[in-house]
């Protein structure tokens, strides 16, 4: 059974009447079978009624033998006068499950830990990192100025963290470099000191200049006083 459409769109394409592209698409939707949206329809009935002298059809429920599209209603916009309030159940922790979330919590932390840690490497950010102390370095516990690593030798990717103490107050910054066994320029820095004296940041063990393994030497330089110490490096 064809749908009643049909000969209304027919009609109004034949006489001209209308959007011909829209009737165009209705008709072939109709000649296909296919759904046909409520818009079409009241498209269709009202172009009908203008120019064929169609009247009003009221269609009973039985008498629907195709599924219709409702039209999308857009809701209007939230003003500053209304309230949105988002509840949620907080999920349950039985004993069974603790020992295993509090497993997952922890792994899921130093991951997120490690990803911090690289992006800020790579992204030249500085004072993120905790200060880290090298062991075969004692912490200096005044703030007389300082440079220290958090071992005293590195392989190819490994990550350096270089942490020490300054004079200066916070927010003065101090200028951090790494040369080569060949005293060649492989990295450089400005890091903030912080409110406790303090200065830290992290670099990765690798690249340009980092092609011999020997010697490597820290510097670290503020506008009065200048500090140097040492780590080994394999490539």
């Amino acid at each position: 059974m064809s749908d009643p459409i049909l000969d209304d769109v027919q009609a109004l394409l034949d006489k001209e009447f209308g959007d011909k592209r829209i009737l165009d698409q209705i008709l072939r939707a109709a000649q296909n079978n296919e759904v046909i949206s409520n818009f079409e329809r009241n498209y269709v009935r009202k172009l009908a009624e203008k120019h064929l002298g169609k009247k009003p059809l009221v269609e009973k429920p039985s008498d629907i033998s195709k599924p219709i599209i409702p039209d999308v209603v857009i809701p209007s916009p939230i003003t500053n006068n209304q309230t949105v309030q988002m509840l949620s159940t907080p999920p349950k922790v039985t004993k069974s499950n603790s020992k295993n979330t509090k497993i997952i919590l922890g792994v899921g932390i130093a991951v997120l830990a490690l990803v911090v840690i690289a992006g800020a490497s790579l992204s030249g950010v500085s004072d993120v990192s905790p200060t880290i102390i090298n062991p075969n370095q004692p912490p200096n516990t005044s703030k007389s100025f300082s440079i220290q690593t958090d071992v005293s030798s590195y392989q190819r990717g490994d990550i350096i963290s270089l942490s020490g103490n300054s004079d200066l107050s916070s927010g003065n910054q101090v200028y951090l470099t790494i040369e080569n066994s060949n005293d060649k320029l492989v990295w450089a820095e400005q890091v903030n000191v912080k409110s406790n004296g303090q200065f830290s940041t992290l670099t990765f063990a690798g690249g340009s200049d980092w092609d011999a393994s020997g010697i490597f030497t820290i510097k670290a330089e503020s506008d009065s006083e200048q500090i140097t110490n040492t780590f080994s490096f394999s490539g």
